[in-house]
């Protein structure tokens, strides 16, 4: 029997790829909050934000808002919807 040293491969997550700031960018969307809002936080401007938004979406290959919003309850940076 043959066993290989290689260590397991684990699947690819798009999220660890962002940055912190990207990550900052998204936990402050999904907490609502708008660009303006998030650039005065940040010190940046909300052209920016959009920028980070953007690279972010596109890092996880979200298309839409509520893609981004699904996303964000995925990993727990806002809480599920309660029925």
């Amino acid at each position: 029997m043959h066993t290989s040293n290689s260590p397991r491969l684990l699947p690819f997550d798009p999220h660890e790829t962002l940055t912190p700031r990207q990550r900052e960018v998204l936990q402050m969307v999904a907490e609502g909050k708008t660009s303006v809002e998030i650039a005065d936080r940040l010190h940046i401007s909300p052209r920016t934000v959009e920028n980070h938004r953007s690279a972010l979406m596109q890092k996880l290959g979200i298309q839409s808002q509520t893609e981004l919003l699904r996303h964000a309850m995925r990993y727990g940076l806002i809480p599920p919807e309660e029925e």
